[in-house]
């Protein structure tokens, strides 16, 4: 950590953390067990109950969450719900002080990052784009991974929290835009990975092979990948509790074909990947955990996975 995220806590930031699903809540409990006052604010009532019961401050709406804040760090879903925490009504933007900083975590086309910021910025707060990676035990151990870009300003505002949330920081660039599309990046080849593993599993079971013999020989094989690794334990044991869900990666990959229409560039394997998981959307899975891709290969084949009815 840098020497000013070793302040003593009274003289720390105060930090907002506008959302709290499983990645805000495990950053928001990275913060506060680095020693920052942390107001956390959700839609869910009862997600803002538990944080207070876990020690930190609550907020109703997000003006109220940034009342007084130095750092508002937004865990969302997209850029629409971003929009609305910044400039809807009770939004950020209405008591957020001057010289504040935002720091965006949500997944979207780096067109819309660069908007949001401008207009932020046009107010004399401070926008930093900053996409996560690492999954929700990460966040609660302050070990994630932040692709972050934007101004020497909102950087310096921002980093004792970016230090205290992330095992990997990368500065990308110095303006928005850039985090959001290395995290495409990202998302572009870890949305086909799952599918392609999907697809690798639900035919081993197809030709009647033991999948979980499969999953060894695989993970210690040139075909393996870390979304092979990670996600087909979840098929193996029959449980698509979502870690990451199904849909996130139906708007990811959705973001992706935007983005290569506009540019005029070919994305086949990302396409035929956005057709598999928007088959297991509509077959009901949209919700469930993202390897269930493997499940909607199973009932279209008829083919027997671990937990599945015959």
């Amino acid at each position: 950590m840098s020497p000013a995220s070793e302040k003593p806590s009274s003289e720390k930031p105060r930090v907002a953390v506008i959302g709290l699903g499983s990645m805000g809540y495990g950053m928001a409990l990275s913060l506060k067990k680095a020693g920052f006052m942390v107001t956390g604010c959700d839609v869910s009532a009862d997600a803002v109950k538990r944080f207070v019961a876990d020690g930190g401050q609550g907020a109703d709406t997000p003006a109220g969450a940034a009342q007084g804040a130095d750092i508002v760090v937004s865990v969302v879903v997209n850029a629409a719900q971003t929009a609305t925490i910044l400039f809807g009504t009770d939004g950020v933007a209405e008591t957020l002080p001057k010289g504040a900083v935002f720091v965006s975590s949500a997944t979207m086309d780096p067109d819309v990052a660069r908007r949001l910021a401008g207009d932020l910025e046009a107010t004399g707060r401070h926008y930093l784009d900053a996409p996560i990676s690492g999954g929700a035990q990460r966040a609660a151990q302050g070990e994630l991974t932040i692709l972050a870009s934007g101004s020497e300003a909102a950087f310096a505002k921002a980093r004792p929290a970016l230090d205290a949330m992330a095992a990997k920081l990368y500065e990308l660039g110095d303006a928005a835009g850039q985090g959001a599309a290395f995290k495409m990046i990202n998302q572009l080849l870890a949305g086909v990975h799952i599918a392609a593993a999907s697809e690798a599993i639900a035919f081993a079971a197809k030709q009647g092979l033991d999948i979980r013999k499969v999953y060894e020989v695989i993970t210690a094989s040139a075909g393996n990948s870390w979304m092979f690794e990670n996600r087909m334990p979840h098929v193996l044991d029959g449980d698509y509790t979502p870690r990451s869900a199904v849909d996130i990666f139906v708007k990811d990959l959705g973001i992706i074909q935007d983005m290569a229409r506009t540019a005029k560039f070919p994305v086949p394997v990302s396409a035929a990947a956005l057709q598999m998981f928007l088959m297991t959307s509509a077959s009901g899975m949209g919700r469930d955990d993202d390897a269930s891709v493997a499940r909607m290969y199973a009932k279209v084949t008829g083919t027997k996975l671990p937990g599945e009815p015959n």
